[in-house]
């Protein structure tokens, strides 16, 4: 069967602050919970207006403490923008006091402006050395890295929180190379990705087989159209950064499908909601279940944020019906 997954971004909505959005996402991985799902993760982003989501490992400490059975980690921690040691160090912390329920998602990627990875002190080669950091990174936990001698990461030595490469670029090659479980999105290049990665993928004491987690964006709705209407909010953020070069804080669906479009915002909307999945819960079971069918993902991983937080809950809700049906 199946898992099913939750990705939030901590995203801010207009009227409202960075601190109020990381609470919501602790009160929702609360609801998620309870709604069966398999794990509950947060990410990485810097310096961008419209997301609260900065420290991820601060934040999966406190979604950890907030519930008692769901898996809870990151996905991912941007290793580039961090010392393999501290990184080893904060998901010893974490695996130690919530044993058997946390997971290190890793990506690649570094900071997005020139600003951002001068103030994070890395640069943009540093995405270049993430197998050598990756390697590093999981050294510290079986004792056998050897970069610093004599160097040890406690507690995480001898402790194995799950591990998981985010296949962005030379990730899916990566997490094969070390025996790590996949997690890629639901794009036009996931079948070569997901191909490449079971076929050179080398059994380690992390996993002893290749394991995919795709990711895709799904909202479920009453109807088609209020479904569809979920995703706006996000979306026109998206269309906002690329017209105003900031991702800004979410607004009522109603409004934005209101506005009058230029063509170019029109374009970059389309472009947007493209791979996204909505619907009614049985169009979503028959769009997910061809998902899975042609990845053959063991495990889906969802994120959908929208301006009304009741709304989200309840396209959670119904798509927690699907799965769990």
């Amino acid at each position: 069967m199946t898992a099913y997954s939750i990705l939030d971004r901590s995203l801010v909505r207009r009227g409202s602050t960075p601190a109020a959005a990381l609470r919501e996402t602790v009160e929702f991985a609360r609801r998620a919970e309870e709604l069966g799902y398999h794990r509950f993760w947060v990410s990485e982003h810097h310096s961008v207006p419209g997301v609260a989501g900065s420290a991820p490992t601060v934040l999966a400490a406190a979604v950890a403490a907030a519930t008692s059975r769901i898996r809870v980690g990151t996905g991912g921690v941007m290793l580039p923008n961090h010392r393999p040691l501290v990184v080893a160090e904060q998901f010893g912390v974490l695996e130690s006091l919530y044993p058997g329920r946390v997971d290190m998602g890793l990506g690649r990627s570094v900071g997005f402006t020139g600003g951002i990875r001068r103030a994070l002190g890395h640069g943009k080669d540093d995405a270049d050395r993430f197998g050598d950091q990756l390697a590093e990174l999981l050294g510290y936990f079986d004792g056998t890295q050897d970069a610093h001698p004599g160097v040890h990461a406690l507690p995480a030595e001898g402790l194995r929180p799950q591990v998981f490469a985010l296949a962005m670029g030379a990730g899916a090659d990566l997490a094969a190379e070390h025996g790590l479980p996949m997690v890629i999105g639901g794009g036009p290049r996931m079948h070569d990705a997901v191909t490449r990665y079971r076929a050179a993928f080398r059994p380690s004491a992390w996993a002893a087989r290749p394991y995919v987690i795709v990711a895709v964006d799904v909202a479920v709705g009453a109807s088609a159209e209020e479904a569809a209407l979920l995703q706006l909010p996000e979306a026109w953020a998206t269309v906002r950064s690329r017209t105003g070069g900031s991702f800004p804080p979410l607004e009522p669906a109603e409004e934005i499908a209101g506005k009058e479009l230029t063509a170019r915002e029109r374009a970059y909307l389309d472009e947007a909601l493209k791979g996204k999945i909505s619907g009614t819960e049985r169009e979503v079971a028959v769009a997910l279940g061809s998902l899975v069918a042609t990845s053959g993902a063991d495990e889906v991983l969802v994120t959908m944020n929208t301006y009304d937080l009741d709304r989200r809950l309840d396209s959670y809700r119904r798509l927690a019906a699907v799965f769990t049906g």
